[in-house]
């Protein structure tokens, strides 16, 4: 963590604070420490390290919201798959010969390319851990990388084996969660928590057993939904007649839930992530973005899987809005035989999806998510005076629609700069690469891959 002491002053920025205080075309951030101290168009500060922002728009760091950052060696393996062939190829094959040393680099290199793209939180979602041995060593990953992360724990998927009970009848391995819980409470960057099965894809005694678990450890617990026949098809009434469910319930994908289910769940507060790219790609649907905002709700957006696609948020932004954009135009034209007349989302919303929504889904809006005093410096700065984004007109704009990987300058979190002037710092990436090679090399090949 960054000293008590140190303070940092970012000078003449463009700063989208994505808080109360909107847009600055022009002004200065003063950090102390980990945490934001002001905001404003003219800051003094003679005991501050001074970071020249001129030329460089300032964003909240990005929040992705679902990524199995355990595939990380396995990049563009499933480029080509449907979810059916993902299910069989990846957990019930590939998944099988993981050994911890292959989580840890995974999700170390994983990280750090988070990171390196601007995300400043990761919920990593880990459901390729048959050992304890396996989770130590995927936190010891993210803790390495330095990013902020909250680590779902949670189950593989691999098929039966004769005599085996299948993984959905299953219930959450609870004494592993209170282990990792009692091993890592109280760290400034990481939280634990549950990665369950949920009743679409675990019976109901498993599903119930999974939400009083994480209701009474005072857990997230974050579950797909979709993909397939629910094993559980009248689970979601039943873990509600229980009082199971509330805003620390978080769902996936969501495409099997029909809209009464969806608007209930909006009422009862429940969180969605999205994997707009991901779902596109495999056969999921389409993302829940305009379901859920008609109901007055946004999702937080994830990455889902690099062994698909890249890592780089801005990009699932931008191709959410794209797709539901398209939606809604093909939907008016049906029934108005027109283009609308504008546009029924906006830039602002769609990087609220991979900032402040990220952040509400984690439960922590009061800490990251947005730019203001007392928060927690999570910051991104990006390079407007390159070719691809001159002239900027609109900084929200120029973010959403024109950023690339090339322009993400620096990137701090927690009051420390992760990296700087393009580069990662503080970390010798040649070896970590070789590493990840070989583990991708080494359970390709033991899958005759």
């Amino acid at each position: 963590m960054a000293s008590p002491q140190a303070r940092t002053l970012i000078r003449g920025a463009s700063i989208i604070t994505m808080d109360a205080q909107g847009e600055l075309p022009q002004g200065d951030i003063l950090i102390t420490g980990d945490k934001l101290s002001a905001i404003a168009p003219r800051l003094e500060a003679d005991d501050a390290q001074v970071v020249d922002g001129s030329g460089h728009i300032v964003i909240p760091g990005l929040v992705n919201a679902h990524m199995h950052t355990w595939q990380t060696a396995l990049r563009g393996l499933a480029a080509n798959w449907t979810l059916l062939e993902y299910f069989k190829k990846m957990h019930a094959g590939l998944a099988t010969v993981f050994e911890p040393q292959d989580l840890h680099i995974a999700t170390l290199v994983g990280a750090l390319n988070q990171l390196n793209c601007g995300t400043t939180t990761l919920a990593d979602w880990c459901h390729n851990n048959p050992t304890p041995a396996h989770n130590d060593a995927a936190i010891e990953g993210l803790l390495q990388s330095g990013i902020r992360a909250a680590f779902f724990h949670g189950t593989p998927k691999p098929d039966p084996q004769p005599g085996q009970r299948p993984f959905w009848e299953t219930p959450h391995p609870r004494a592993e969660t209170e282990r990792l819980l009692k091993a890592h409470q109280g760290r400034d960057l990481l939280s634990v928590q549950v990665a369950v099965l949920g009743p679409h894809y675990s019976t109901l005694d498993v599903a119930l057993h999974d939400f009083a678990m994480a209701r009474e450890l005072g857990l997230i617990a974050s579950l797909h939904q979709g993909g397939g026949p629910a094993r559980t098809p009248d689970g979601w009434q039943q873990l509600e007649a229980a009082g199971l469910l509330g805003d620390h319930i978080n769902i996936v994908h969501g495409h099997a839930l029909d809209d009464t289910q969806l608007q209930r769940f909006c009422e009862l507060g429940l969180s969605f992530s999205a994997a707009a790219e991901s779902e596109m790609s495999q056969g999921h649907g389409h993302p829940l973005t305009g379901r859920l905002r008609a109901f007055g709700r946004a999702p937080s957006l994830g990455v889902d899987l690099e062994s698909v696609l890249s890592g780089d948020m801005l990009s699932q932004a931008r191709i959410a809005l794209g797709i539901q954009r398209s939606l809604d135009n093909v939907a008016h034209r049906a029934a108005h035989g027109t283009i609308p007349a504008t546009s029924t989302i906006t830039t602002r919303e769609a990087l609220a999806w991979v900032t402040i929504e990220g952040a509400r889904m984690l439960k922590q809006s009061h800490r990251i998510g947005s730019l203001a005093a007392g928060k927690q410096a999570d910051l991104v700065m990006i390079r407007a005076s390159d070719l691809n984004m001159q002239p900027v007109h609109d900084a929200v704009n120029s973010v959403v629609m024109q950023t690339a990987l090339s322009n993400i300058d620096s990137v701090m979190v927690a009051g420390q700069w992760k990296k700087r002037h393009g580069q990662l710092l503080d970390v010798d990436l040649a070896p970590k690469l070789q590493a990840l090679r070989a583990s991708g090399h080494k359970i390709t090949q033991a899958m005759g891959l």
